[in-house]
């Protein structure tokens, strides 16, 4: 399988999903090459920007293990290029 570069944008409403939200991204290490996190104290909310190389099928199996934690929203960009 083809890899690709992407990038997921999470937004964490509920500060207890935290511990959910980074085992989830511990098991998927291997395709994370980066991220970048930003409490936003105002709004009481955290926004995060995941970098991450995989195939399609890793990505999308990631953004989706995210996407079922509540308080959770992830939206994901894949670049066309491999």
């Amino acid at each position: 399988m083809e890899k690709r570069i992407g990038v997921l944008g999470i937004i964490v409403e509920d500060m207890s999903a935290t511990t959910q939200l980074n085992a989830i991204l511990h098991n998927y290490a291997d395709v994370i090459i980066g991220r970048l996190g930003v409490p936003y104290r105002e709004k009481n909310i955290n926004v995060i920007s995941i970098i991450i190389e995989g195939t399609a099928e890793q990505i999308n199996a990631l953004s989706d293990k995210l996407n079922e934690i509540q308080g959770v929203n992830v939206t994901s960009n894949l670049s066309k290029m491999c």
